[in-house]
């Protein structure tokens, strides 16, 4: 594999920037075009529906100061749009027509907010949480007293709901499951989520699907299967987000079931020369049977970073354990690894009803996720007990001095 001279990153993310960052930092002095339709520089997702929607700051974690780009040589076009990838010229194409060559190349395009196809979905007025825009406009409708209608209870319905509350806004939860975070978190860790929530006066309706949005031009409420209506001044719909993966299937390759583009092992698609990273990758992870795909902040930084050696000629397997984190009110957490708690075994150290505590969740007598909840010290014990494959005992777990455990 000779060495690259063109390197195109198409999405200005937090993984696209990073790994044009990355790609500087370990010597490329090629080209380096970094292509995306956000119109601001490259900036970190979490604080939009944390510190931006608490109203503690304007502005989101930039992923480079201003000057980074132009300072590097990385030539970054905001507000392109990519029209398409011809493979057999190696070239990136934007929509004016403009080409781009390239000796690599690699998607980062990201994810965009799910839909509900329902009667009423064209409504004006329904909002969803993926930009800086979108965060600082939903930020001026929670106010003292609005009715704020959230549809889905996931990180991002959680933690909205947790800001509306802080602005005193009147909160309903929607969500066809039993409990928040139920698909992630099982039955007893998700109750803690709703607990806390309701304790904030947060109202809950789980185990029930919304059939419509109601409204007169712009949305005004919201009707559930239940036969009841919701009426709503503001409306969030937060049920998850889909990859952007049309370019990569109008380029031919290979995808992934249930979603997001094949990648091998060292994060290589279908197509010689040509990576993709972030939410899109759905990655043959070497620690885990089934393919891998990771929409955290974590997962694109950490992508970004490895592929950059990959880029230039590695061949080292992206080998990192999934690792999140959420805020909500007075309840801190983080999570590491990957667990299926329908049919993993939950193991908790310390106290629910505090909420103070450590989850773990085994399968075979070995960690598959660790999960802190306003516990600190811990931290890289758990990283490691979920990282190092460790036969472990639940007694020792929920008593035990965890640093010993790691093997």
């Amino acid at each position: 594999m000779s060495d690259p001279q063109r390197i195109v990153i198409i999405g200005t993310g937090l993984a696209g920037a990073t790994a044009a960052g990355a790609l500087r930092e370990r010597g490329y002095s090629g080209q380096l075009t970094l292509l995306g339709e956000e119109a601001r520089r490259p900036y970190e997702l979490p604080a939009l529906s944390k510190g931006i929607l608490l109203g503690e700051t304007n502005d989101p974690d930039w992923v480079h100061d201003e000057a980074f780009y132009q300072e590097r040589d990385i030539d970054l076009r905001l507000s392109t749009v990519v029209s398409g990838v011809r493979l057999a010229d190696r070239e990136v194409v934007e929509a004016d027509g403009t080409a781009h060559p390239f000796d690599r190349l690699l998607l980062a395009t990201g994810s965009a907010p799910r839909r509900l196809e329902v009667p009423g979905a064209e409504l004006a007025g329904l909002r969803t949480l993926r930009s800086l825009d979108d965060a600082l406009g939903l930020r001026e409708e929670l106010s003292e007293g609005r009715r704020v209608v959230i549809v889905g209870g996931g990180w991002i319905g959680c933690e909205v709901a947790a800001a509306a509350r802080a602005h005193g806004a009147e909160v309903t939860v929607v969500d066809p499951l039993p409990l928040p975070l139920h698909r992630v978190l099982g039955d007893v860790v998700a109750g803690v989520y709703r607990d806390v929530h309701a304790a904030h006066g947060v109202n809950w309706r789980l185990g029930v699907g919304v059939t419509a949005f109601l409204g007169e031009g712009a949305v005004s409420g919201v009707a559930l299967a239940d036969g009841s209506e919701l009426p709503a001044d503001v409306v969030l719909v937060a049920v998850g987000a889909a990859p952007r993966v049309e370019l990569a299937a109008a380029m031919g390759l290979e995808l992934a079931y249930p979603g997001g583009v094949a990648v091998d092992e060292e994060l290589r698609t279908s197509a010689p020369d040509v990576y993709a990273i972030g939410d899109i990758a759905a990655q043959v992870h070497p620690r885990y049977r089934n393919r891998v795909r990771v929409e955290h902040w974590a997962n694109a930084k950490d992508q970004g970073a490895h592929v950059a050696g990959n880029l230039l000629g590695g061949h080292e397997p992206y080998r990192a354990s999934p690792y999140f984190f959420s805020d909500q009110y007075d309840l801190g957490m983080e999570f590491r690894g990957l667990a299926d708690p329908a049919v993993d075994t939950l193991v908790v150290r310390g106290d629910l009803a505090a909420r103070e505590f450590i989850a773990f969740w085994l399968r075979d007598g070995v960690v598959r996720a660790a999960m802190n909840v306003n516990m600190w010290d811990d931290g890289d014990a758990l990283g490691k007990l979920v990282d190092g494959d460790t036969t472990v005992d639940s007694a020792g777990l929920v008593a035990g001095d965890l640093a010993s455990m790691m093997g």
